[in-house]
């Protein structure tokens, strides 16, 4: 596939590339990274809610889940619970601190590589666990293994991928996550059939296989141009940048990664440079928009899928094979994202689905609480269970196509404390992430990561903060701004 892209901002430069087979393999395999998160996401919710692994380790919260007058919403409300899912996020934020330093001076094939290895530790805890503390120590390392391959892998596909195509390669890692999630949900469907503990610690101790997979892959991976290019290999990366995009005439956007390089090594403080309005735009960015995400309610469903749907009065067997179905609808439409990325734009799809979210989260809040209100009593009919299925399907279709995930690991209390509310507090700030995005967020399909200052200084209120130098364009393109 050869040719080139055209930007929609003035004054982007426009690269010739080839979608080569090379960089397609290189970047499936190194999506590969979002498997150990995915997998861990899905299996973690499962194996919760599995009864043997209550009885075992959370005793408290089993005789809960058994006690028929129970209150719904607070059956699975457990400090000590909540510190076994969220310990994984805690270390993984930990981790994230250091795998920056990691990936830049080592490379991002080596950052992969440990967060594989710390990952398939930790699995192996989990999956041979005969206390707390295993436990523990397993999703603390297993959270060492997602900081880092959060950390590198993303980067790793943003700088091999062709620009033009950069929103859909990044996808893949976005797809991994979710074939990961649908993975766990086939797993615990069936080991929690199996009598005793053996399914659990099947279910935990598969961990073992993405993160294989990951190590694996990052042994046999290349280094991308940007990477080798940091670390003074500059020959090295112009030949790894002609084979990636299938021609020799790369000097244009080599001389980009070289000045963007050398741009950075002069930077001495970068937390205080961070702060200098210029770099304004891109700060709120990357704060606001995975606070959001945190915010839609998403990680409620994928998470903790089969507890929520025990929740709600389903038997053990069904919430898992409702979990499943989401799961899958979740994955097939990962897919729109990836073929309408980069043909669409990102900002189109953020407020699409931040719309259908909010409507079909309206409605399943109002179903949920006609039927359970505030004290958390009542039944649901098998008519009224499959609407909120099919209603929870639409929220992760939209979800999968637009704003993809994060952080869940406080829902077993607030769903206790909030009941309802809960449901009605997550519709809130996607309807104001909605207005954020169509107010704030600028389009960049097509836009090279080293031209991204002309997009910001083009917008009608982050080019304020942008100042000429920083782009080197013409006062007549300054006057075109667009939202």
């Amino acid at each position: 596939m050869a040719g080139g892209f055209v930007s929609q901002t003035p004054g982007v430069r426009n690269y010739n590339y080839k979608l080569t087979p090379k960089v397609f393999v290189t970047c499936f395999i190194g999506a590969f990274g979002g498997l150990i998160f995915g997998y861990d996401l899905g299996i973690s919710g499962g194996v919760t809610q599995m009864e043997p692994f209550l009885e075992e380790f959370f005793p408290y919260v089993y005789k809960k889940m058994k006690n028929a007058h129970e209150n719904e919403y607070c059956r699975f409300d457990s400090q000590l619970l909540t510190l076994f899912t969220s310990s994984l996020y805690l270390a993984a934020l930990v981790s994230s601190l250091f795998a920056s330093t990691i990936t830049r001076v080592f490379g991002r094939k080596w950052s992969m590589f440990l967060g594989g290895f710390t990952f398939f530790i930790g699995s192996a805890f989990n999956g041979f666990a005969q206390n707390i503390a295993m436990l523990l120590i397993g999703r603390i390392l297993l959270g060492f293994g997602v900081g880092f391959a959060n950390q590198s892998v993303p980067v790793y596909l943003s700088e091999m991928a062709p620009p033009n195509l950069r929103g859909a390669f990044n996808n893949g890692f976005q797809v991994a996550i979710i074939f990961g999630i649908v993975v766990a949900t086939i797993i615990n469907y069936f080991t929690a059939q199996l009598k005793g503990n053996i399914g659990w610690r099947i279910s935990l101790g598969l961990a073992c296989v993405p993160a294989m997979m990951i190590m694996i892959g990052a042994l046999i991976l290349p280094d991308t141009p940007n990477s080798l290019i940091e670390r003074g290999f500059t020959e090295d990366a112009k030949k790894m940048l002609q084979s990636i995009r299938g021609t020799s005439e790369v000097d244009e956007e080599f001389q980009d990664l070289i000045d963007a390089s050398e741009e950075s090594k002069q930077v001495k403080h970068p937390w205080k440079n961070i702060m200098l309005p210029r770099y304004r735009p891109q700060l709120i960015m990357t704060c606001f928009i995975p606070f959001f995400q945190q915010l839609t309610g998403i990680n409620v469903i994928t998470f903790y899928a089969p507890v929520l749907f025990q929740t709600l009065g389903f038997g053990s067997k069904a919430s898992l094979l409702s979990a499943m179905v989401t799961g899958i609808i979740e994955l097939l439409c990962t897919f729109v994202s990836v073929f309408t990325v980069d043909r669409f734009g990102r900002r189109v799809l953020f407020l699409q689905g931040g719309i259908q979210m909010l409507i079909s989260q309206i409605a399943i809040g109002v179903m949920i609480g006609v039927k359970f209100g505030t004290v958390g009593t009542g039944n649901i009919g098998k008519t009224d269970a499959n609407l909120i299925v099919a209603l929870i399907c639409i929220y992760v279709a939209c979800f999968a196509w637009s704003w993809d995930r994060w952080d869940a690991q406080l829902f077993l209390t607030m769903i206790c404390h909030m009941k309802i509310g809960l449901v009605f507090f997550f519709a809130v700030f996607v309807f104001i992430m909605t207005i954020f995005i169509y107010l704030m967020l600028p389009e960049t399909k097509n836009v090279p990561i080293e031209e991204m200052n002309r997009v910001w200084k083009a917008h009608w209120f982050w080019g304020r903060f942008i100042p000429n130098e920083a782009v080197g364009v013409s006062a007549a393109e300054m006057q075109q701004k667009s939202v």
